[in-house]
């Protein structure tokens, strides 16, 4: 008989309101444990010291409106958070002012998170966020705001509002790509230099609540509210194909993440419940049950920089559950 799964390596409480949103920083100067972003139903972003297990800084930009994406920018100290007051924020945490730096605003009332794709020194970087129209995509070059396109399927697609968006560069090409996930349940795979779309693949029958892709393996992973987590990939002539499915026992799938050496995948499950599979051949190697809300956001720390490999989740029960799952996998 297999082990049962361990419990939370310790739970983080104090937000005080639904996560929605996790984001692990690694920096090169700071200790073993990385810091913690978490941005919350009701507009705070909180960042947490994994030592002390407290907030060491509360940042209040959303007007009280919630928070649904935090991602930092590495060695920059740069803070981007998304929210549904229509801003996006750049908040510098070097200087320690609570005020953001620069804001930008948003035209898309959804729920569509932002994606980034830095360059070199990471003082400009691509940003992609749902557009004016309601199935547009707008890519931008940060910070100077400037429009690079606006990506929209063609006359009578149908594909409905973007939902989940991945910005990527392949090894072979200096051109950026974009992986889009729909309303309709198709994901799409976009040139964004030639404004076209390369490859749509229907594998969902409902909207396409997360994705994520592993660069490395040109494979990706799509959940939605239904019960199926799908598994595609990318061939030499830019095709998504599915390669495999995998059905849970209840549906509603909110956020995936692979985690990145490449190893494991773990989703964020509306039943309450955090599952882990192998990502070579998607083997289900437990399910974490301590939340008694929807989780609604997982992420890893990168066990390249960080002595310890840990997942973290975020549940409307408020709390944020801290694991350290398969370190010498």
């Amino acid at each position: 008989m297999p082990l049962p799964p361990p419990p939370p390596q310790f739970v983080l409480r104090g937000t005080q309101s639904a996560v929605n949103s996790l984001h692990f920083s690694c920096q090169t100067e700071a200790p073993s444990l990385p810091l913690l972003f978490s941005g919350s139903l009701n507009g705070l972003v909180h960042v947490w010291n994994l030592q002390t297990r407290r907030v060491d800084i509360t940042l209040d930009g959303h007007a009280g409106q919630s928070v649904y994406w935090v991602k930092t920018l590495e060695d920059q100290h740069l803070l981007l958070s998304q929210g549904r007051d229509l801003k996006l924020c750049l908040w510098d945490l070097a200087e320690g002012r609570n005020a953001p730096v620069d804001s930008l605003s948003l035209d898309s009332v959804g729920f569509c998170k932002g994606s980034i794709l830095t360059e070199g020194t990471q003082r400009c970087w691509l940003l992609a966020v749902p557009g004016k129209g309601m199935d547009e995509v707008q890519v931008l070059d940060m910070p100077s705001k400037t429009s690079v396109c606006t990506l929209k399927p063609e006359v009578g697609a149908k594909a409905g509002m973007p939902m989940c968006l991945e910005l990527w560069k392949p090894a072979s090409s200096s051109r950026p790509l974009l992986l889009a996930g729909y309303e309709d349940g198709s994901v799409v795979l976009w040139n964004i230099a030639e404004r076209r779309i390369l490859s749509r693949l229907s594998c969902h029958k409902e909207p396409v609540m997360s994705l994520d892709f592993d660069s490395r393996k040109a494979k990706g992973v799509s959940g939605s509210s239904e019960k199926v987590l799908c598994v595609w990939s990318l061939d030499e002539q830019q095709n998504l194909k599915v390669c495999r499915t995998q059905e849970f026992t209840n549906p509603g799938i909110a956020d995936i993440a692979i985690r990145p050496d490449g190893k494991i995948l773990a989703t964020a499950g509306w039943d309450h419940r955090i599952r882990l599979f192998g990502w070579k051949q998607l083997k289900p190697l437990a399910v974490l049950d301590y939340h008694s809300a929807a989780v609604h956001c997982v992420a890893f720390s990168d066990p390249g920089r960080a002595n310890e490999q840990l997942l973290a989740g975020g549940s409307k029960d408020q709390r944020i559950s801290i694991w350290s799952v398969y370190s010498q996998t």
